[in-house]
């Protein structure tokens, strides 16, 4: 096997969160990664909250929801949906596109709340569970 075969995905999640752990433990700033053509950079910077920026009131629980990617907030009807990876948030598919959702919209588990740019990748990220959007706490351009 080659070593480019022995990594594996550079980039899955659980890795990238495994990194930033070993980042905040070591009080590091930036971490720079390259194998093969794989190469992964992280950087810690000012506080922001890291989240996909939708926050929502349930209108009933999903048993196929990610808990990964989703966290109860202070009020137990509220779910903060996170981002489920490293990358720049966009609250919709283009410049002149409308936003994928609004404070007061009714969604569904199946409803992209907004785009992830990772790596040039742009993943939509669903809501994951029924409800309503109370705020929208992100807005274009930052990394979550």
């Amino acid at each position: 096997m080659s070593a480019a075969e022995n990594l594996g995905d550079l980039f899955n999640a659980k890795r990238v969160r495994r990194l930033i752990k070993l980042m905040k433990e070591h009080d590091l700033s930036e971490i720079d990664l390259k194998q093969a053509d794989q190469r992964v950079r992280i950087r810690r910077g000012g506080e922001f909250v890291a989240s996909s920026g939708a926050l929502f009131a349930p209108a009933a629980r999903s048993a196929a929801a990610e808990p990964s990617v989703r966290e109860p907030v202070a009020d137990s009807r509220m779910l903060l949906i996170k981002s489920p990876m490293v990358g720049t948030f966009y609250r919709a598919s283009g410049p002149d596109s409308a936003v994928f959702v609004k404070v007061g919209d009714r969604i569904g588990p199946e409803k992209t709340v907004c785009i992830i740019e990772a790596m040039k990748v742009f993943n939509e990220i669903p809501a994951g569970d029924s409800g309503h959007v109370e705020a929208v706490l992100v807005e274009n351009g930052p990394p979550v």
